[in-house]
């Protein structure tokens, strides 16, 4: 690997974000050598059409040139699929450092060369990256929407419900027994709307628009920390535009506003 690709190197937890010769941000370009002995570096895809990798490092070699930033932070500002890599790339990295023995017999692992896999040579075991699915679930009433509030959200801001999915469960059921035990209230009509990576630290964000079935809004206190109806013309602060509750909430007043 001689010549030069895209980096995403990670130090302390952030990543180094470059701008390119367009004024947008992008991972800086660098070759292997730059980072000394690197056995196997992570290909995590293509940037620009150009091979990809993933590296972390406790240093960063002097001459490559960029700004330290944290992955949450490019959500908003870097673009989906700079953001998409970053979190591939980040979650990657993190697989690869979690599963370096193996988890039945503690042999070290390696590296499949045929998937992306980690593999024990004494036991066999294969450990493959995590993914955790999460549901998310928009309940429509008429003009009214069902909006909540975790304490963890920035003050004011309200959104749609979520939560993971058990083992043994299906999309569909994690729906109905999330909206169950979050608020209180019974679902109906569940419509699939698209989903979105969402890599803190490996989800795959599911959303789904309902219909309201019954029931009193009564809040989990360990979870929501308001709850309410609101019409669709007197919205509260809602999360940022990129992020796949606020396409739901999005889609779901453009879609009424056209029936």
């Amino acid at each position: 690997m001689s010549d030069s690709s895209y980096w995403l190197i990670r130090c302390g937890n952030q990543i180094l974000i470059s701008i390119d010769e367009q004024g947008n941000e992008a991972f800086p370009q660098a070759r292997m050598a730059d980072f000394g002995h690197v056995e196997q570096p992570l290909k995590i895809g293509h940037w620009n059409g150009v091979s990809c990798y993933a590296v972390e490092t406790e240093q960063i070699p002097a001459h490559i040139v960029g700004e330290l930033r944290n992955v949450r932070s490019l959500f908003a500002s870097a673009g989906p699929d700079l953001f998409a890599l970053a979190g591939r790339g980040t979650q990657m990295i993190d697989w690869e450092k979690n599963h370096r023995f193996c988890g039945h017999c503690g042999t070290p692992t390696i590296m499949k060369k045929t998937e992306f896999a980690l593999e024990c040579p004494a036991c066999k075991l294969t450990a493959y990256p995590r993914i955790s699915p999460a549901v998310m679930v928009l309940i429509e009433r008429g003009d009214a929407l069902m909006l909540a509030r975790s304490p963890h959200f920035r003050p004011g801001v309200f959104s749609a419900l979520a939560g993971f999915v058990e083992p043994g469960e299906t999309l569909e059921q994690c729906a109905v027994r999330e909206v169950r035990e979050e608020v209180g209230l019974e679902i109906t009509n569940l419509r699939y709307y698209t989903s979105q990576s969402w890599p803190f630290p490996n989800s795959l964000m599911v959303a789904f628009f309902a219909d309201y079935a019954g029931g009193d809004i009564t809040p989990d206190p360990t979870e929501i920390e308001a709850a309410g109806w609101f019409e669709r013309s007197a919205l509260p602060p809602l999360p940022d535009h990129v992020s796949i509750a606020r396409q739901l909430i999005d889609a779901s007043c453009r879609i009424y506003a056209n029936q």
